[in-house]
C-alpha cells in the first residue's frame, strides 16, 4: 500500500511529462541562431544558381545522350 501512495496519478505524470517537453522545447529555441535576412537572402541566391547551373548541364547531357541515340537508330 505505501508504494501506491508515492506514484502521482496518471493524469499528474502525463501533463509533468507534457509540460517538461514544451519547457524543454523553448528552451532549445531560444539557443538557436537565427539568420540575417542578408544572410537568407545570400543564401537563397547561391541555392537558385547553383540549380541553374545543375539544370542547365543535366540539360545539356541529355541533348548529347538523345543525339548520339538518334545517330546510333538513323544509322
Amino acid at each position: 500500500m505505501a508504494k501506491d501512495a508515492k506514484k502521482p496519478n496518471i493524469f499528474k505524470r502525463i501533463f509533468g511529462t507534457v509540460g517538461k517537453f514544451f519547457r524543454d522545447l523553448i528552451a532549445e529555441v531560444k539557443k538557436v541562431t537565427w539568420p540575417t535576412a542578408k544572410q537568407v537572402l545570400n543564401n537563397t541566391a547561391v541555392v537558385l544558381v547553383v540549380c541553374i547551373i545543375c539544370g542547365v548541364a543535366l540539360f545539356a547531357i541529355d541533348s548529347a545522350f538523345a543525339a548520339i541515340v538518334r545517330l546510333l537508330i538513323h544509322a
